[in-house]
């Protein structure tokens, strides 16, 4: 069988996560995320400024990103780039968004624990409600390196 594969993102949260609802009364989440960039140079990198672009996660997906994520987040998403066409003063400008199908906080990034208390079936947990899975950020570390795996 072969992989399955999509487009990905990384990068920062930028703005204050915002709800909106859709035509069709899905819910939808969009923020401005940024993505770091850095230039090699003898032995090391230079960060150079970061770039800007907007994000949008739908339905079972946004409800539960509104719930987890706030600005400054790492997170890494999987999804697709939607291209779309927009008047601006009088002219038509090529927009493009990255849509999320699946998102999540940036492991090499950020720490934090699961709570697994009320793990429940796989199928089950695809249905639960967002408030169902709890998620909660732990206190930054003062080591380079991360509690949950023990390094």
């Amino acid at each position: 069988m072969t992989f399955h594969t999509q487009q990905s993102l990384s990068g920062f949260i930028a703005s204050d996560p915002q709800q909106s609802v859709t035509e069709n009364g899905d819910t939808r989440f969009y923020v401005r995320v940024g993505q770091p960039h850095f230039r090699r140079e003898g032995g090391g990198f230079t960060p150079l400024e970061p770039s800007f672009h907007d994000l949008v996660a739908y339905r079972a997906t946004a409800e539960r990103a509104l719930t987890r994520f706030a600005k400054g987040d790492s997170f890494v998403a999987e999804g697709y780039v939607r291209t779309f066409q927009v008047e601006r003063e009088g002219k038509v400008v090529e927009r493009e968004e990255f849509v999320a199908k699946k998102i999540g906080h940036d492991l090499a990034r950020t720490n934090y624990e699961v709570d697994r208390a009320r793990r429940s079936a796989p199928s089950e947990e695809l249905n639960a409600p967002a408030a169902h899975m709890v998620m909660r950020r732990a206190p930054l570390l003062p080591q380079a390196h991360s509690a949950a795996l023990g390094t």
